[in-house]
């Protein structure tokens, strides 16, 4: 999506202008194509891309990607696979289409489970019946309003999820309530949407061992809720890595490809970094 210059107002009529545009069509049986490599998987009668290169790297952990609102998945994406190839990275990305990968049910998604429930659920023993990996050796990828879910996730429950990359994350999502999105259906006020934002669900005590945030300084929708919430954790003295310099688009496909490779860096390290169970 590229970035849109205009009054807050003007931005998020743009959004929601935009993604009603371009529906994403995800539903099991009717697949996007996937690159070499991966394969469409079915967890709990729930579509996911799985990728699993052979060999794998001896003792690597698995990547859990959460996608954008778009629902674009990894195995749809050269640059990424490319990335996820050279490093023999295991790969599960759930499909979820809008579900914006919060603790409460959306109607997007389904009307009683949560999305992080899901994951929880049935995800995580998704990826230990296949490859015998569990957590904390699930690294956290996401973009957009996956890349808060992931932040969701690795705050709510650290030591399950001690490694998180968040690219272009959707922190501030609640300002986007009120505007015909499945939003105004989860919460029931705007106040209530900013209760259940990945930033105030961090614990001073108890945080994630491996972070890494990044955002286009150009992407006008998510920028300033990143910038804020690498704020906050530096005020608490919370290590983590960002960055907010690098600018290839704002909130776009061009901007994602552009940090492949640091954020599967970061992720590798991290997960050498954890010990073998």
């Amino acid at each position: 999506m590229r970035a849109f210059r205009g009054s807050p107002i003007d931005r998020r009529r743009h959004w929601r202008t935009s993604c009603q545009c371009h529906p994403p069509q995800r539903f099991f049986g009717a697949r996007a194509f996937l690159i070499d490599g991966w394969r469409p998987e079915e967890i709990d009668g729930r579509p996911a891309d799985v990728f699993d290169p052979r060999p794998a790297e001896a003792g690597a952990g698995v990547v859990l990607f959460l996608h954008d609102f778009d629902a674009q998945s990894l195995g749809e994406n050269a640059v990424f696979t490319a990335e996820l190839a050279r490093r023999k990275l295991r790969v599960v990305c759930p499909i979820a289409d809008r579900c914006w990968w919060t603790t409460a049910p959306c109607p997007d998604f389904d009307p009683t489970i949560s999305p992080l429930q899901f994951v929880r659920d049935a995800v995580v023993p998704f990826v230990g019946r296949r490859w015998n990996i569990g957590p904390p050796r699930i690294a956290l990828l996401g973009i957009g309003m996956g890349g808060q879910g992931v932040l969701q996730l690795t705050y709510r429950w650290p030591r399950d999820f001690p490694i998180v990359a968040a690219i272009a994350p959707a922190v501030d999502f609640h300002n986007w309530y009120g505007y015909g999105l499945s939003l105004d259906q989860m919460f029931a006020s705007k106040e209530a949407a900013r209760q259940q934002t990945a930033t105030l669900h961090i614990h001073p005590m108890n945080w994630p061992k491996h972070q890494w945030l990044c955002c286009d300084p150009t992407d006008e929708y998510w920028f300033e809720g990143t910038e804020r919430l690498g704020s906050k954790l530096a005020s608490i003295g919370i290590p983590f890595e960002r960055d907010l310099v690098s600018t290839a688009g704002g909130h776009s496909w061009s901007y994602f490809e552009r940090m492949a490779a640091p954020s599967l860096e970061f992720v590798t390290k991290s997960l050498s970094a954890e010990p073998v169970l």
